[in-house]
């Protein structure tokens, strides 16, 4: 991981049922993750954030796909900012923002590296459609999307799908999935870790078995962090949290160790919510596992 870092901020709420993830993004500046980064050696340039319209001046069109047209326009052009990035030879670390901005990271990952796989650490499956959401909120769909599954204008983004093979995909720490989400994650062929798995089998195995499933025949990894897979004792600051979740260390254990695999291409963190969360704690539990992420240890 030799590339520059180029930070792009996806501040949007457009995908979330609770307002404030759009202050995500600025949350994880704040808890200084450009400034720790550098420290660690990096050249880091902030490209700003990609353009977002308020929910307020929009009207909602459809209960199954709440904001789709605008989700979808912020998705293209994160799109095409990340597919820059990627194209020049450098590293985007994407910050959102709800988990539907995922659509348009991992369709740039995509447009500029076709051969890449995908590690996605959540506490939800993130595989809904617009035929089995209980919610209409996109942020339950942006796996399900990449993989080709769903509505044709988010599956479609870019003009090209799936964007990533599901014999390249990976769920880690998944603990509240839905019906029908869960009968596409297992139609789908993804592989993914159970909390009871991660019990069982412990942090350290899980992620030597996801990087490997993710590395395999591929370019490299693009690892989807979204801050509802720690339990909520860690990151209280989300919009929807999930008890018995990944412990403090287990997390950065599961960084540590994609870290050291050298196979990371991207990363976008996402759902971090300022609004309910304890003194930017979970902000800076963000910065932490980046920094983990890319290469910071203790001796």
């Amino acid at each position: 991981m030799v590339r520059n870092l180029k930070i792009i901020g996806a501040p949007s709420d457009l995908g979330q049922g609770r307002r404030g993830v759009d202050m995500g993004a600025s949350a994880i500046r704040y808890a200084g993750l450009k400034e720790k980064l550098e420290a660690l050696g990096y050249d880091v340039e902030d490209l700003g954030n990609v353009p977002v319209p308020m929910s307020e001046m929009l009207r909602l069109k459809d209960e199954k796909l709440k904001y789709l047209d605008e989700v979808k326009t912020v998705c293209q052009s994160l799109h095409d900012v990340v597919s820059n990035v990627v194209k020049e030879g450098h590293t985007p670390i994407i910050l959102g923002g709800d988990h539907s901005i995922s659509i348009g990271s991992v369709a740039g990952i995509a447009s500029a590296q076709p051969s890449f796989g995908v590690i996605w650490f959540d506490a939800h499956g993130d595989m809904n459609t617009d035929k089995t959401t209980p919610s209409g909120n996109i942020h339950g769909m942006p796996l399900a999307a990449s993989l080709g599954y769903g509505h044709p204008d988010l599956v479609n983004l870019a003009g090209f799908a799936p964007k990533v093979k599901a014999s390249n995909v990976v769920l880690v720490g998944i603990r509240d999935i839905d019906e029908g989400e869960a009968e596409l994650i297992k139609a789908s062929g993804i592989k993914a870790y159970t909390m009871a798995e991660i019990d069982r089998m412990g942090m350290a195995r899980v992620m030597e078995e996801a990087i490997a499933i993710a590395s395999e025949g591929t370019a490299g990894i693009h690892l989807s962090l979204d801050l509802d897979a720690l339990d909520p004792m860690y990151a209280p600051g989300v919009g929807t949290p999930v008890n018995g979740g990944v412990t403090y260390r287990e997390g950065h254990l599961a960084m540590e160790l994609l870290a050291a695999s050298g196979k990371l291409l991207s990363v976008d963190v996402v759902e971090v919510n300022p609004i309910l969360d304890h003194q930017n704690r979970t902000g800076k539990m963000a910065v932490e596992l980046v920094e983990s992420l890319f290469g910071k240890t203790v001796l």
